[in-house]
């Protein structure tokens, strides 16, 4: 199943993604320490030792399957499932530059992702016009 993104499309969480031909994770990196930080919520850098300034990067678009699993029911409200209720992957990714571990639902068939594969940022839909990134075997 091929990600699909409705015409008039709108981030499910503005300023965490951009929907553009390449979407990209939106990150920060310590200006002192290059510590990176995703989502975007910090106010300053998260390390102990460091107290720098964070700037607006964008991430890996890329990387490895660290860790997955398949949710086989029905999340509660206010989360809006299909119905019927479909199961779907949840893949925990290490991006290939920052070295750090990116959660987000898998796009297609969730049993056809494992330990190790090579997945990319794509954009598809969360429920009518609302889209988020999921992970998508390169």
């Amino acid at each position: 199943m091929a990600p699909t993104q409705p015409e008039q499309s709108v981030p499910a969480v503005e300023g965490w993604f951009t929907t553009g031909n390449e979407p990209q994770l939106i990150g920060q990196r310590c200006v002192s320490c290059g510590t990176f930080v995703f989502p975007p919520l910090a106010v300053r850098c998260p390390d102990p030792d460091c107290a720098g300034q964070l700037e607006e990067t964008s991430l890996s678009r890329r990387g490895r399957v660290w860790s997955y699993t398949i949710n086989h029911y029905a999340p509660p409200p206010p989360y809006v499932a299909a119905d019927p209720f479909e199961p779907f992957g949840v893949a925990a990714v290490e991006l290939a530059d920052e070295r750090m571990i990116v959660l987000g639902q898998v796009a297609g068939d969730p049993t056809d992702i494992a330990i190790g594969d090579r997945v990319e940022v794509v954009v598809d839909t969360l429920f009518d016009d609302q889209v988020v990134w999921k992970w998508a075997k390169r």
